[in-house]
């Protein structure tokens, strides 16, 4: 089983039916934007498993989890966007806007050998959401994104990447690309 939920952040009464008091109450001093979507993917976690006294856990990495529960969580959020990964097998999720200059960090996260992959004016944004999905999956602080996390192939028409974690099996990764952001996960 593997669920991938793409939301909108949840209007104020939405987050006040799926979220504890003392969430609120810790996010209220988060600037507004990421309040919203601190609560938001919580209570459409909770609302996808119809569980509202769901609680939520983080590893030492800050990677979150569901108490209690064999399901393995991934999140990520961006302006106007939660995306939300549930499975029983580790997973990852990441989601970014297109409109976001990833030039300019390109030097610290794309190789010479990813760069000769693709010439599609998408593929910074891409492989950017792609190494960030595969640190997350790897679930471990101090991984080099030029040197552990490496793409090696691309099907754009498919959505398709294969990607490794240092010198583990190769790994595939789904993308989508819709409403101005692309969407890389991994189950």
């Amino acid at each position: 089983m593997f669920r991938l939920l793409l939301s909108r952040p949840l209007s104020e009464p939405e987050i006040d039916a799926w979220t504890t008091l003392s969430e609120r109450e810790q996010a209220s001093g988060f600037e507004p934007a990421r309040r919203s979507e601190w609560l938001s993917w919580r209570g459409i976690v909770r609302h996808e498993l119809g569980a509202p006294q769901l609680r939520f856990a983080y590893s030492d990495c800050g990677a979150p989890s569901i108490e209690g529960s064999a399901l393995h969580l991934s999140v990520s959020h961006c302006e106007g966007t939660i995306a939300v990964a549930l499975s029983e097998a580790p997973c990852a999720v990441d989601v970014e806007p297109l409109a976001r200059d990833f030039g300019r960090a390109a030097a610290r996260y794309l190789s010479a050998g990813e760069r000769i992959l693709s010439d599609d004016p998408l593929w910074p944004a891409v492989v950017w959401c792609a190494k960030e999905t595969l640190y997350k999956f790897a679930g471990r602080r101090g991984v080099d994104w030029l040197r552990d996390l490496r793409i090696e192939q691309v099907d754009f028409p498919a959505g398709r990447l294969v990607g490794r974690i240092g010198s583990g099996k190769a790994l595939t990764l789904r993308f989508v690309l819709f409403a101005g952001r692309v969407v890389v996960f991994l189950s």
